[in-house]
């Protein structure tokens, strides 16, 4: 699971796609919707109230409204949408909250980047080269940036 930290504009078609499931793959996670990847790491920071699970309420799935993950995932739907793709909005289970704002380190953007140009030179060089001249990219919408390391719920070999 990658939910990345790089705004969607510079993922390619397959890294948009995947970025898409996987948010709505960790929409399902919060809400209790399925058992799977429930202490997958890049989840900590899109959990709430302390880093619980979000409740499930007796009816169904829920989710507040303007929650991290369905802010993540409406930003993941406005690229896609600018690009012409037909996400499904409606699959994301609560509105934005066009004021939230999640910190993202400078360390954590910059080990995202590289791992995401490993993976555009090997799957999309044009994609690459379009983005050639990026050394530091802009977040995703959800995230500022702030001083830092590489976050430590990132799984590194090298650590």
């Amino acid at each position: 699971m990658r939910l990345w930290s790089v705004h969607p504009r510079y993922l390619d078609r397959q890294g948009l796609t995947a970025c898409w499931r996987e948010g709505l793959l960790a929409q399902k996670v919060l809400t209790g919707t399925t058992r799977g990847y429930r202490n997958h790491p890049q989840l900590e920071r899109f959990r709430v109230d302390g880093g619980a699970l979000v409740a499930v309420p007796a009816d169904g799935p829920g989710i507040p409204p303007g929650a991290p993950v369905t802010t993540y995932l409406h930003g993941v739907v406005d690229e896609a949408r600018a690009r012409g793709y037909s996400y499904d909005r409606a699959k994301v289970l609560a509105q934005p909250d066009p004021d939230l704002r999640l910190e993202v380190t400078h360390g954590q953007l910059l080990h995202e980047w590289a791992h995401l140009r490993l993976k555009l030179a090997a799957r999309s060089p044009d994609v690459l080269r379009r983005w050639a001249d990026v050394d530091v990219p802009d977040p995703h919408p959800l995230f500022v940036v702030v001083p830092g390391p590489v976050a430590r719920w990132e799984v590194l070999t090298d650590r």
